[in-house]
């Protein structure tokens, strides 16, 4: 059965798209179409990433914070993947898809209708991506914890949210999902505004701007020590490095100019007592806030850029919100709400069985910061255990795949008379969202 179902993790920020029962997806290629300077018209997503150049693009996305505000335009990018790039046919074929947690119910009738009416799909399975996950991984560890308990709590950070979702017996437990609104697209744009602040305007250009952020920014272990050494000058500082942009001519795609220099950064100890941490009461937003005549002066001919203690204070957003004026929890703080609003029999259990998933989990010291700031919040006779999927990214397709290649999988589905008989709303009961 597994060989006629498409599977779809269909994120804000990329498209992963296979076949049910593959180990990986066909596919992985951003959710948007773009027009670069080169090109007179707007590009779909696989021509897109096949472009050297992508200085500048002008992109339309059909996802906006986080839910499909234009199904026209998802519609337009589904059909060129069905059949250009799968070359499946919709009318013999079963989909799998994900959709974003707590989607409205006109969201979902707008997404029926593109399957069933426009694209002609035989049936269609709808997840969220924390179940999917769970089951990956109980499948991974058939002698573990999460497959011996069935039950997980999925820490999932994509393009436009981060969950804390618990999972028990491979359903969402939607009541104590916790939602921060921060995800890459949100660190991209802070990102853009302090390079653009200190250095050179580069807020037209995300697809650089999210290269930069995946090759070079880090979790920091300790917020306090890691300024005061982004403040001292030269060698001493361990975090500085220089991107060199493209200039269009010699080379159309920017790259770090010294790599060594740019992981020195990993050879500061763990322990935060070796190193004095600032003193003055400054918090982590106004040494962010640094006055521009401190700062050494760029050279604005030059294609490049430096920097510093940017490199930590983006990814810094996710565990403290609140130094950017955000009212809400940081990701330590969401995972222990999601966990107090489950039953207590599950606390130990959810603790033991945390599971980063998405894009924006993959800086490195990601887990072991997030570990700090939950064995602070949580009892000390809880054991706490994180766990990074192996690829993050795909974490959700597989569990997908893994899913649509059981037996069972037909008989889960909506089939299109179904739909044509009951209408989206019935039919949507099916998947216990």
């Amino acid at each position: 059965m597994s060989s006629n179902v498409v599977v779809v993790d269909n994120g804000a920020g990329y498209i992963k798209a296979g076949i049910g029962g593959d180990r990986d997806p066909k596919l992985v290629v951003p959710n948007c179409i773009g027009k670069p300077l080169s090109s007179k018209k707007f590009l779909y997503p696989d021509q897109l990433q096949s472009q050297d150049d992508l200085t500048s693009v002008t992109t339309r996305r059909p996802f906006d914070r986080g839910y499909l505000t234009n199904p026209d335009l998802q519609k337009e990018i589904w059909s060129h993947i069905f059949k250009t790039l799968l070359h499946i046919n919709p009318n013999t074929s079963s989909l799998l898809l994900t959709e974003p947690l707590f989607n409205l119910p006109s969201i979902q009738h707008s997404m029926d209708e593109i399957v069933f009416e426009d694209l002609g799909f035989k049936s269609l399975f709808v997840a969220d991506s924390p179940s999917l996950v769970h089951l990956y991984e109980a499948s991974r560890r058939p002698d573990g914890l999460i497959s011996r308990a069935q039950c997980s709590l999925i820490v999932d950070s994509g393009f436009s949210f981060t969950h804390a979702a618990p999972v028990l017996q491979n359903f969402t437990l939607n009541y104590g999902v916790k939602r921060l609104d921060l995800g890459g697209k949100a660190l991209t744009n802070y990102f853009k505004e302090l390079v653009s602040y200190r250095a050179v305007n580069v807020m037209d250009e995300s697809f650089l701007i999210d290269e930069v952020k995946e090759k070079l920014c880090f979790v920091s272990l300790d917020l306090h020590r890691d300024l005061h050494i982004a403040r001292k000058p030269g060698r001493d500082n361990l975090f500085k490095c220089t991107y060199v942009l493209p200039d269009g001519v010699t080379y159309t795609k920017g790259f770090i100019k010294d790599p060594d220099e740019a992981q020195r950064y990993r050879t500061l100890p763990d322990d935060s007592l070796s190193l004095l941490p600032i003193t003055n009461g400054e918090s982590g937003r106004e040494e962010a806030e640094e006055k521009t005549g401190d700062r050494k002066k760029i050279d604005l001919t030059k294609n490049e850029f430096n920097l510093t203690n940017e490199r930590f204070l983006v990814p810094e957003m996710l565990f403290r919100p609140a130094d950017l004026g955000m009212n809400q929890a940081g990701i330590a703080e969401c995972i222990v709400r999601a966990v107090n609003s489950c039953h207590s029999y599950l606390h130990p259990v959810l603790y033991d069985s945390i599971i980063l998933t998405g894009g924006s989990t993959l800086f490195p010291r990601f887990a072991e910061r997030l570990k700090r700031e939950l064995r602070s919040l949580v009892p000390d006779d809880y054991k706490v255990k994180i766990t990074t999927q192996e690829d993050p990214i795909l974490g959700v397709w597989r569990g997908g795949s893994l899913l649509a290649s059981s037996p069972d999988f037909e008989s889960m589905c909506v089939t299109k008379s179904e739909y044509e008989e009951l209408g989206s709303a019935r039919c949507r009961r099916r998947f216990f969202h």
